[in-house]
């Protein structure tokens, strides 16, 4: 429980310091967030990456609007009851509105009832929090049907030019292959920004949040997937790696840090999803600066490096992506609309050594798959091969993500 002028005093301080926010770069996800829907527009992703800033740019479209963010540490003692003061203090001192912005809300239990209750009398509400579980457990409960999820991650290869002040090139895509897309870090250079996100995200959400006792265990396996981007694991090989007593527990962390944003995980594609679901999987980082920033050995292989990013292009476009293995490997598969449609090799430089394994690799794929898309990126080279009567298009990855994705 809450004051009522303890509230409001936290609410008009916070509408003081929005006034004097930087708009910042703006986010390639603003034209993505409808205004005039009576639905909760629910903003996620990894903290630092930008949810605050593209909500900052989302007010200068609102004529007036609630504001409250709770990760203030003077709101840890806030109710679900408190949300009818927080209502009546809106009102008072800011007059009628039908926008409430709920800055990282899910630190509230109850939120959804109250959420919900705003909807219902065709008010417009946009939240944003740092994990997906938790927020989707309660909208499926609640807000079935009546939200909708915009997934934000740090910057793209573009959104960082504009942040940069520079022109699509080898070169500043080198800065970006190095440095990656936090905004923080891309301001400051120092690699201690991305150490302590490092651990504000295990300690904070998953640590503190899970109540997990194993944090040693918990630590070592993050920092061993971070280092092992690109490659396959098994849950029981994390099992004995990490000595956790039961194939539980590796399941459920993984499971942590994927909600957290910090990692995702991708199947190995069979037309069984049983298959799909035992089959061992490839580890992805959110950022290739924080891969960097927490491993001894990640900047000594540019190939999962650059295979890193080109994940990262393709999550922020699609949601349904495999890698394939047979006789061959294919890095990654996309569906499109349900459907198979694009095959993608990554080798960070193509030569007369690796060339066949690649392209038999890709062709294999889409033989079996039927796909009829199939590129080769690469970090610099641009060339076209016909190869078993296939036209295979070869591309430098950053040609690829700011001309063609």
């Amino acid at each position: 429980m809450i004051l009522k002028d303890t509230l409001r005093n936290i609410v008009i301080e916070q509408r003081t310091e929005l006034e004097s926010y930087e708009y910042g770069t703006e986010r390639d996800d603003l034209q993505r967030i409808p205004i005039g829907l009576p639905f909760a527009v629910i903003i996620t992703g990894i903290r630092r990456s930008g949810k605050s800033t593209l909500l900052h740019q989302l007010l200068k479209k609102l004529p007036n609007f609630y504001y409250l963010n709770f990760e203030d540490t003077r709101l840890i003692s806030f109710e679900p009851s408190d949300f009818v003061k927080l209502d009546q203090v809106f009102n008072e001192e800011f007059g009628s509105s039908e926008f409430y912005i709920l800055d990282e809300v899910q630190n509230v239990k109850g939120w959804e009832i109250f959420v919900r209750s705003r909807l219902d009398r065709h008010k417009k509400l946009f939240i944003t929090g740092s994990n997906a579980s938790l927020l989707s457990k309660e909208l499926g409960t609640r807000l079935t049907g009546r939200h909708i999820n915009i997934e934000i991650f740090p910057f793209s290869f573009q959104e960082a030019l504009r942040f940069m002040g520079q022109d699509p090139s080898h070169k500043s895509f080198e800065t970006y292959f190095y440095k990656g897309g936090f905004p923080e870090y891309l301001k400051y250079n120092n690699l201690e920004i991305l150490r302590e996100l490092l651990l504000d995200i295990l300690y904070r959400d998953i640590i503190s949040r899970y109540n997990i006792r194993e944090t040693r265990a918990l630590q070592e396996m993050t920092l061993y997937l971070l280092t092992n981007i690109g490659k396959e694991f098994s849950y029981n090989s994390l099992k004995k790696m990490f000595g956790f007593g039961s194939v539980n527990t590796p399941i459920s962390f993984i499971s942590y840090l994927e909600d957290s944003y910090l990692l995702f995980t991708i199947s190995k594609f069979d037309y069984s999803l049983k298959k799909q679901l035992v089959n061992a999987k490839k580890v992805y980082s959110v950022d290739n600066a924080m891969s960097i920033a927490n491993s001894a050995s990640f900047t000594s292989d540019k190939g999962r490096m650059l295979e890193n990013i080109v994940f990262l292009a393709l999550l922020r476009t699609y949601r349904e992506i495999y890698y394939f293995r047979e006789k061959g490997e294919c890095d990654f598969l996309v569906k499109v609309d349900g459907v198979l449609k694009i095959a993608i090799q990554v080798t960070y430089e193509l030569n007369e050594d690796n060339k066949r394994r690649e392209l038999e690799g890709l062709t294999e794929a889409m033989e079996k798959l039927g796909i009829e898309e199939g590129f080769i990126l690469t970090y610099g080279q641009e060339d076209e091969l016909i190869f078993e009567g296939r036209t295979i298009k070869i591309k430098p990855a950053w040609k690829w993500m700011y001309y063609t994705k």
